[in-house]
């Protein structure tokens, strides 16, 4: 047998093995960037609902779709950090905490688009978004009745009444 002859057997053995491990490389690549982009998705459509349980999860989930050692990635994560950091923090008034994260949000944001190669400017992130008056008007109401009946079943409130009028 000849070197040819040898390569060409070795092509014929090796090519179908490369083929399906290039495959699965592929596949695990368009995968990864499925769930990044998806995760991207969830956080710019619920920017304006920062406690929501989507928005909450797709935060936590950062950690587990960015890769640190990837230099493309690191800065989603360097700003995930900061702005996880923030959420934690409780020696900053109110007034400045919310200003503060807004900017960090949108700081992480920006920094998932550009990965993603979405083209997004940092004004863009921060004043595009859409939420009507009546879901911060509900989310109001609803913490309202919840803290009155917390306080009622605490005992700290009472239920005002009135009688009307006793009939005998």
């Amino acid at each position: 047998m000849t070197i040819s002859d040898w390569v060409m057997i070795l092509v014929v053995i090796a090519g179908p093995l490369v083929a399906v491990q290039l495959t699965r490389y592929l596949d695990n690549k368009r995968e990864s960037k499925e769930r990044k982009t998806q995760l991207f998705k969830t956080l710019m459509g619920t920017r304006s609902y920062t406690v929501s349980w989507d928005h909450v999860a797709a935060l936590n989930r950062i950690d587990l779709e960015f890769d640190k050692n990837d230099p493309k990635e690191k800065s989603v994560i360097e700003a995930w950090k900061a702005y996880h950091d923030l959420l934690n923090q409780k020696n900053l008034t109110a007034e400045q905490w919310d200003i503060k994260r807004t900017d960090l949000f949108v700081d992480l944001l920006y920094e998932m688009a550009r990965v993603l190669n979405y083209d997004f400017d940092k004004t863009h992130i921060k004043n595009s978004s859409y939420s009507p008056i009546a879901h911060g008007t509900n989310e109001e109401e609803t913490r309202q009745i919840r803290q009155g009946l917390i306080e009622v079943l605490n005992g700290t409130r009472t239920i005002p009444m009135r009688i009307e009028s006793i009939e005998k």
